[in-house]
């Protein structure tokens, strides 16, 4: 029993994707806004190749259709959750910089908060449905982003 529980263990940690490329929480001043928001675009194909083949799947009872099925749904999961957390620790935290209201800057500071929370707001819809137009819509909103930082290499 202990042998299946290790194995089971090794199984998850070997499987899993890779972790959000966040950045330290150190004020370090080292960042990398283009490997970041290429990072978020990989999770967007990812996601996307996910619910294409969710939906060539869908219906299939053998089992080899349901294990790879459910390990598509696993990734777009883990993925969706991967720009999130990209989002939330690198982005808001780090690079979307508070302002004082009254400053001429809030509402530019609004505006980049919204289209933050956007991708936020999508990739979690993504997580809960195989819609290929969430999917589009997520991509849209990472690369909405990009107008807030110098992005080399697009």
């Amino acid at each position: 029993m202990l042998a299946l529980v290790v194995a089971s263990v090794a199984v998850v940690i070997v499987t899993s994707p890779r972790p959000a490329l966040t950045h330290c929480q150190m004020p370090c001043g080292i960042y990398d806004d283009t490997a970041r928001v290429q990072a978020l675009r990989e999770d967007v194909a990812t996601i996307e190749k996910a619910v294409t083949s969710i939906t060539e799947l869908a219906g299939k009872t053998d089992a080899q259709s349901i294990n790879q099925a459910t390990r598509w749904i696993n990734a777009k999961e883990d993925h969706a959750s991967a720009i999130i957390t990209t989002i939330a620790e690198y982005f808001l935290t780090q690079r979307v910089k508070p302002v004082v209201p009254g400053e001429k800057s809030r509402d530019s500071c609004l505006k980049s908060l919204s289209d933050h929370h956007a991708v936020m707001v999508v990739a979690m819809k993504v997580k809960q449905n195989v819609d290929p137009k969430l999917v589009a819509s997520l991509k849209d909103a990472v690369d909405a982003l990009e107008k807030y930082y110098e992005i080399t290499g697009h």
